[in-house]
């Protein structure tokens, strides 16, 4: 951060803080809103962490999470008080605004001093400091790093430190996804000496499945996972219908989009599934150099990383999936070609490229 020295005069006395993260937020985004909100609180500063939506229950477990205020549109005026009394508004995991939906607009109107904490890629420019790399792994990476520049590594608990592993190992893939350089592992050891525990994280995150969500992923694998060999591409399509059968909650459909790209050969993989509003949310995965934070810009009002992104549409399913595979013909060369996995850099040649 450029002017750190300025943040951390702020930082000197006690401040009334929020702390955002985006709609519908992960591991990543929560790991780090909580572990931020302990650690200034250790400041002595006052701090309200919001979420713009609820949240996987499986994430429950991490310490703070029982503070979180779910913003709920009409029904609480407490998060608008809260950004418009407060000193220096966080926002984390998320490079635009329109990220947060109505709580954006509050930002927009509010006296406070903005940090933005994040790793997606074009940020929207609105804050008065920024912690931003979208080299960075995660969003957690990006608050240790922050809180060593600022000094405060000392008051990094166990429970700071789980939260921001978390964040780490989640948004690496459990360290198995092309982001994971050697300062990721230097990050998940400084914070496993700060008392982070590996298989109790892993085990609340990964191996915490209810029945319901098993037998979804059962049913999309035999049923629902479409491949077009031909254009190297795999895609799943979930209904409404479908997602109530299986009793379907906030972060089921979290993953399934990885099991498509799994499958050999395949260098892109899309979930396009129905919310309970009626609109439409899709999932980007690739490998390589096919980027669907372009595709997902260009064509889905949407955004994120090279390799991972996000999209929606207006449209319904049926003409949201009939867009999407009228489109995919005209990508029919990069996905053609060959060598993804073989050409792909080693760690040294990243390095060398990003020098």
């Amino acid at each position: 951060m450029q002017n750190a020295q300025e943040l951390k005069v702020l930082l000197g006395q006690p401040r009334k803080a929020v702390v955002l993260m985006h709609y519908k937020p992960d591991a990543d985004a929560l790991g780090s809103s909580l572990a931020l909100a302990a650690w200034l609180k250790k400041g002595n500063h006052t701090v309200t962490v919001i979420s713009p939506s609820d949240y996987p229950s499986f994430l429950n477990w991490m310490p703070g999470n029982s503070d979180v205020v779910i913003f709920q549109p009409g029904r609480s005026d407490g998060p608008a008080r809260a950004i418009a009394e407060a000193d220096l508004v966080f926002c984390l995991d998320f490079s635009s605004l329109s990220r947060i939906n109505e709580l954006g607009e509050m930002v927009r109107r509010s006296s406070a001093k903005t940090v933005l904490i994040d790793h997606h890629l074009e940020p929207e420019r609105f804050a008065d400091f920024e912690e931003w790399d979208s080299s960075a792994a995660s969003t957690a990476e990006l608050v240790y790093r922050l809180i060593v520049e600022l000094g405060g590594e000392d008051k990094i608990d166990c429970c700071i430190a789980d939260c921001l592993y978390a964040g780490l190992m989640t948004d690496t893939g459990s360290f198995r996804h092309n982001n994971t350089t050697d300062e990721v592992f230097v990050t998940a050891a400084s914070l496993v000496k700060k008392g982070a525990n590996p298989h109790r994280v892993s085990k609340l995150i990964y191996d915490n499945n209810t029945l319901s969500r098993l037998r979804l992923m059962g049913y999309v694998l035999s049923q629902k996972l479409q491949v077009i060999p031909e254009l190297k591409t795999a895609y799943i399509t979930l209904s409404r219908d479908e997602l109530r059968q299986y009793e379907s909650q906030t972060g089921d459909t979290e993953g399934l989009v990885n099991y498509g790209l799994s499958i050999k050969d395949i260098v892109l993989s899309v979930l396009i599934y129905e919310r309970k509003d009626g609109s439409v949310k899709l999932s980007f995965r690739s490998i390589g150099d096919f980027s669907v934070n372009d595709f997902a810009r260009q064509h889905f009002e949407g955004g994120g990383h090279k390799n991972a992104a996000g999209g929606q549409s207006s449209l319904s399913l049926d003409d949201t999936l009939a867009k999407f595979l009228g489109i995919l013909p005209s990508y029919r060369d990069l996905l053609q070609h060959e060598g993804y996995i073989t050409t792909l850099p080693t760690n040294q040649e990243s390095k060398q490229n990003k020098a």
